[in-house]
């Protein structure tokens, strides 16, 4: 065999298959994909065209350009987030992959909540790691037994995602500290996924973050959904100054260095305000939601863009393939699970396309 035994673990992403299947579709209604639908600012893109046309166009230091680093750090402690330092990364995805990198040794195990994004699994696995999940169902909460339970004498670290992808769930204050009160106890490290923290859509819910509350976390953010810089790969880590240090070290292994032009449009990104394109989410939830809600059992998503329903039969594998012979594309929530009771369903979508999708929805139950 050629392959090492980590690979042969790891399986093809049941998104990115169904993105292969909306591209051979013409017109087709796509409520799969987990991107803003609004493009990059206009202000943005012309920052990245004029470092090109200025020749910014070579290697970076490993960590990040040292302009966007000190203002990242200035950027995430205004929201009081403890961290000393930050590493400028390739997207949150390099993030965490340089976070399971310095933090893992073989056989170590990282708590995961499920329902939980696909690639916290495999790239645990890919870095000696051994995923282990805490059921959330049925409606997407953190609780404390399920959390403890799950702590072994081989657990490193704690990985949550608020807002969720793909529950669109967003954890509560007391969620959140109770989280930190067991990390703090057994001396765990947390990974706090925030790629979607200006997704929030309940006032109360708002500017809650681990990093405020306990200084071993590792802060996860990025570019890619508050200003759609998705395809720019454009991320950031911010946390204890050892952890930060050693990831610049290896991300000299890893990606060498990160996309120049993406680097210096992000700096004026960070003075961007997206909140009104943000806020056009929270019409098309409550459009997705007020459609579905009579006919499935579904949780009202407080956060992100997507939304996760129960279907009918509890097979949502079935169910997805029923739905793309109406043209419709969604995701099975066994991508994202344990269970495949479920699917994702993404409403970054033109509101169009939002509503012909419940209209299909509500005429397969």
């Amino acid at each position: 065999m050629l392959l090492s035994e980590r690979v042969m673990q790891v399986r093809p992403s049941g998104v990115r298959k169904i993105f292969d299947l909306a591209a051979k579709v013409k017109n087709p209604i796509n409520l799969s994909i987990g991107e803003p639908d609004f493009d990059i600012p206009v202000e943005i893109k012309e920052e990245g065209i004029k470092w090109i046309r200025a020749g910014f166009n070579k290697y970076t230091p490993s960590g990040g350009i040292p302009e966007l680093r000190e203002k990242l750090l200035h950027y995430i402690k205004g929201k009081g987030i403890i961290c000393d330092d930050v590493i400028v990364t390739a997207g949150a995805t390099g993030g965490i992959l340089l976070s399971f990198l310095v933090t893992l040794n073989p056989g170590d195990e990282v708590i995961i909540p499920d329902p939980y994004f696909v690639l916290y699994e495999y790239q645990a696995i890919l870095l000696g790691g051994k995923p282990v999940f805490i059921d959330t169902y049925p409606d997407f909460k953190l609780r404390e037994e399920a959390l403890r339970k799950a702590i072994t004498k081989k657990t490193k670290a704690i990985l949550i995602n608020s807002p969720n992808n793909p529950t669109g769930a967003v954890y509560s204050k007391e969620e959140l500290e109770m989280v930190v009160r067991v990390a703090r106890e057994k001396d765990l490290l947390i990974l706090s996924d925030d790629i979607y923290d200006k997704f929030v859509f309940e006032e109360g819910l708002r500017n809650n973050y681990l990093g405020q509350l306990y200084d071993k976390t590792l802060t996860i953010g990025g570019f890619s959904k508050t200003w759609g810089m998705t395809g720019w790969r454009l991320g950031f880590v911010a946390g204890p100054k050892e952890i930060i240090q050693s990831m610049v070290t290896n991300q000299q292994y890893v990606f060498s260095s990160i996309n120049s032009i993406a680097q210096k449009a992000g700096l004026l990104a960070l003075d961007y305000n997206t909140d009104a394109l943000i806020e056009a989410y929270r019409r098309k939830r409550d459009l997705i939601y007020e459609g579905l809600k009579d006919k499935y059992e579904v949780e009202k998503p407080k956060g992100a863009y997507y939304i996760f329903p129960r279907v009918p039969g509890d097979d949502g594998d079935t169910f997805v393939e029923r739905a793309l012979e109406k043209n419709l594309f969604i995701i099975p929530g066994s991508v994202f699970s344990n269970r495949k009771s479920h699917v994702r369903i993404s409403f970054a979508a033109s509101e169009e396309n939002v509503l012909k999708g419940v209209e299909i929805l509500r005429s397969m139950v």
